[in-house]
């Protein structure tokens, strides 16, 4: 069931993809001395999560990693100064198709549902979904939480894709049950606690994670592959092709990867 739904993601995404990224619907907003408006005049507001190390997390009291690299690239193409606001996960599509925000980005992945509320650009990064347990957990594979008798308590951070993917395959199957957290990092704190018997995140974290905490490890079977892409407002069209190429370029030239190769080493 979990390479059904990962497959109708793609899919999803693919479709997105060939008209030019979920093109937004022509709005009629004023224009800014660039040809778009942004919420903040003269800069572009990044809405985020912090907690999704390398993709973004707090250091120096100041949010780094991936996803805020990428946005500092983008509005710098622009000519605008980067704003990021830190916030729940769960708030972000909702500060961005409001205009209280001009971009979100958290290693979104493109879905149905979040595309009902904005629109994505082209896919920047690919994101693969892990399972998280303890080193004497008996479960040894991802596919031990579906198969026939499968009874286990699930952690995942609310609204995100393991979120989805454990409500679908497990939940909503009879299979065990979700325990959705605001941060990755309860989850993993509710497995150290016995609260529950795994957690399925994002792969980067989930290294970040395992190696913060003594006596988890994650299993070699990935759970499911995605993509990740930028949000924004259906509403602001110049803003989201401005932004739309100005990644495209980004990508084109080389500096994307530079980005994913500082935080993530290929091995």
């Amino acid at each position: 069931m979990k390479k059904l739904i990962a497959l109708l993601l793609t899919s999803a995404m693919a479709l997105s993809l060939a008209a030019c990224g979920g093109t937004p619907a022509d709005s009629g907003s004023g224009d800014s001395e660039g040809g778009f408006t942004t919420a903040v005049q003269g800069k572009l507001t990044m809405a985020t999560n912090s907690t999704f190390p390398p993709y973004e997390y707090v250091e120096g009291g100041k949010v780094t990693g991936i996803d805020a690299e990428i946005a500092a690239a983008i509005a710098e193409k622009l000519g605008l100064e980067l704003q990021i606001d830190d916030m729940e996960f769960d708030y972000i599509t909702e500060a961005v198709s409001t205009g209280k925000a001009d971009i979100g980005l958290a290693g979104m992945t493109i879905t149905p549902d979040r595309e009902e509320e904005v629109a994505f650009t082209v896919s920047y990064a690919t994101g693969i979904q892990v399972v998280i347990v303890k080193e004497d957990s008996d479960i040894t594979s991802a596919d031990d939480l579906t198969k026939d008798g499968a009874n286990h308590a699930i952690g995942v951070q609310r609204n995100t894709t393991g979120d989805i993917y454990a409500s679908g395959d497990i939940e909503e199957a009879g299979k065990g049950t979700v325990d959705r957290y605001s941060k990755g990092a309860d989850a993993v704190q509710a497995l150290v606690t016995g609260k529950v018997d795994c957690v399925i995140i994002d792969n980067e974290p989930a290294k970040a994670f395992v190696a913060e905490v003594e006596g988890l490890k994650i299993l070699d079977t990935e759970y499911a592959v995605e993509d990740y892409a930028a949000c924004m407002s259906k509403d602001n069209t110049a803003l989201y092709e401005a932004v739309n190429t100005a990644l495209q370029e980004l990508i084109a030239d080389g500096t994307i990867q530079g980005i994913v190769d500082k935080y993530i080493n290929a091995d």
